[in-house]
């Protein structure tokens, strides 16, 4: 009897399949997106160290503040400005985006729009 998997199950092997491929390095950490129904969440890691060198979400008060005029994908783009900045001000100018196994639209997209205006080089 074939059982048929949920879309995160799905999506989790499709990300793991990615991973092995991918990994996060001193010179060019990986930027990696995670997405609910409610929020969004971005962080630059370096896999080397295992460390997270900068982050950004829609939790941060900083987006809050402006989530009363915004959809989701102007959220997603705020997320990306601020994780961008962040990643700038520690010193990190190129990275590897990691999609987290999402497909490259909608907010995922917005997200790496706003990081790429913040000055990020993928």
């Amino acid at each position: 009897m074939f059982i048929k998997r949920d879309r995160n199950q799905v999506r989790q092997i499709r990300h793991a399949r990615v991973r092995k491929k991918i990994s996060g390095t001193s010179e060019m950490p990986r930027l990696c997106v995670f997405r609910s129904n409610a929020a969004i969440y971005a962080q630059v890691i370096d896999d080397s160290k295992g460390v997270t060198l900068a982050q950004a979400s829609t939790m941060d008060e900083a987006i809050k503040k402006q989530l009363d005029e915004l959809d989701k994908k102007g959220a997603s783009k705020a997320v990306g400005k601020l994780v961008g900045e962040r990643a700038l001000k520690a010193g990190i100018e190129k990275v590897v985006f990691d999609r987290s196994g999402y497909i490259y639209t909608g907010r995922v997209a917005s997200l790496a729009d706003g990081a790429r205006e913040a000055g990020l080089k993928f």
